[in-house]
């Protein structure tokens, strides 16, 4: 999706609240992802180069794997603030709840996201479908605010792209997309050492708790939805986190005949956080949009309550509703180009 003259105005009126200000506050979503903690970041260091004051406020840490990357350290873990500073910059985020982070809403908020089903709920809203990745427009503001994309700017964008597109494997990729990863390492990024960092450090309890998961791992009548789940129980036996589950959900779409799944994360008895993934056209937000969830068409993820089986079985039923209407989309287009 090109660039449109709502996200070139958007973005020069974020830009010149950002140059007139000093104190920033700057945050993302619960249980942070890569491209939560790399917009964060890669925003930081595009401020400290023009002089500003920057504290990175999280409700929770950054996933494992990524305390290795520049600047990581300097995030704080809470879940309330008392000074907001001039201005919160939260990335990453629909709603302003979903920090889990109290005292944002009295300062002068600038909402950045990509994220379908956005509340609109800062002081300046910038929405903008077409990036892949949150971290794709906060390239574009460093650019807008003139700053130079340095190697820890760069290195935190292609984290987030990196992640937020499962590795270059989801349709929200565009032309854009790749001229940011070009443009990251001409400015020195090592792909293969980022993406080595981000992947290949696993601790064996990830991988036994990885291994467990996997073999119980359930299949529709046919074959296309699969279902997986966690709960302490098994994380505690195998000896790793539910923060060890990272990256798991993706697994089953390896298999080529399965189309979705859904991952279950129990919280609480009954409560279960649900991940989804999709391929192609089969449109998995809007199945966590009635659940009060969002995301992309083929990465979203709700809150469920209920037993396990009966949100297996609900949730096999829509992802398989979203397969045929994809299913049927398809054939609709292939009818009206033949």
């Amino acid at each position: 999706m090109a660039t449109t003259a709502t996200d070139v105005f958007a973005r020069a009126r974020i830009a010149d609240e950002i140059r007139r200000r000093q104190r920033f506050v700057l945050s993302s979503h619960v249980r942070p992802d890569g491209d939560a903690i790399g917009s964060q970041l890669a925003m930081a260091f595009a401020l400290w180069q023009l002089g500003k004051e920057v504290r990175l406020v999280n409700r929770d840490p950054a996933p494992g794997p990524l305390q290795v990357f520049p600047g990581v350290p300097k995030l704080e873990v809470a879940d309330h603030i008392d000074d907001p500073g001039d201005a919160v910059i939260v990335m990453e985020c629909g709603d302003l709840s979903r920090t889990g982070v109290q005292g944002f809403e009295r300062g002068f908020v600038i909402n950045i996201d990509h994220h379908l089903g956005n509340t609109n709920y800062g002081s300046l809203n910038w929405f903008d479908a077409g990036a892949a990745a949150c971290g794709e427009m906060v390239f574009d503001l460093a650019k807008e605010l003139g700053v130079e994309i340095t190697p820890e700017i760069a290195t935190h964008v292609y984290i987030a792209i990196l992640t937020d597109t499962g590795s270059f494997h989801y349709s929200s990729i565009s032309p854009r997309t790749f001229d940011i990863c070009r443009q990251c390492m001409e400015a020195g990024i090592d792909p293969p050492a980022i993406a080595g960092a981000i992947f290949d450090s696993n601790n064996l309890g990830r991988l036994k708790l990885f291994g467990a998961v996997l073999s119980k791992m359930e299949l529709d009548a046919s074959g296309r939805v699969a279902t997986i789940y966690v709960d302490q129980k098994l994380a505690i036996e195998c000896g790793g986190t539910y923060e060890d589950t990272e990256g798991i959900v993706n697994l089953p779409l390896t298999v080529k005949d399965i189309e979705a799944v859904a991952f279950f994360k129990e919280a609480a008895p009954n409560d279960w956080r649900v991940s989804m993934r999709s391929k192609g056209e089969v449109d998995v937000n809007a199945i966590a949009k009635e659940f009060g969830g969002g995301g992309h068409k083929n990465a979203s993820g709700c809150s469920a309550n209920g037993s396990l089986g009966d949100l297996k079985l609900l949730f096999e039923r829509k992802l398989l509703q979203q397969i045929d209407a994809a299913g049927s989309r398809q054939s609709a287009v292939g009818s009206e180009t033949s």
